[in-house]
């Protein structure tokens, strides 16, 4: 997650905690945060929804060539297709740190992304 991110978590996180006031044994950020990603009812309940989603090596090939190659373009499809047979490309991608996860959080009808 990013700053952004984080500091909207721990807000409703801290929201939560309000239900704990005078209690010793209070839920620890990390367990609110795998409610929040694995049981929709509770993340309804808290208005904070986290969705996790592996991209595809397609998705990662655009993400570097976008942000390194091409001030934002997309691939031409004639290197894509070279790209996605090439053995190396996974190896390359891995190497620059390109991302393999896209974390989307909404909260209050607003939308932030974040890649890891």
């Amino acid at each position: 997650m990013n700053k952004e991110q984080e500091d909207l978590v721990g807000e409703v996180y801290n929201k939560y905690l309000t239900k704990y006031v005078g209690y010793d044994d209070v839920p620890s950020k990390e367990l609110f945060l795998f409610e929040i990603k694995n049981n929709t009812e509770f993340s309804e309940k808290w208005g904070l929804k986290i969705e996790e989603h592996e991209l595809s090596l397609e998705d990662r090939i655009q993400f570097y060539y976008k942000r390194d190659c091409s001030n934002g373009k997309s691939i031409p499809d004639k290197i894509l297709k070279e790209e996605l047979k090439s053995e190396r490309t996974v190896k390359m991608l891995d190497k620059l740190n390109i991302p393999t996860k896209l974390i989307t959080l909404e909260y209050n009808n607003e939308k932030t992304y974040c890649y890891e």
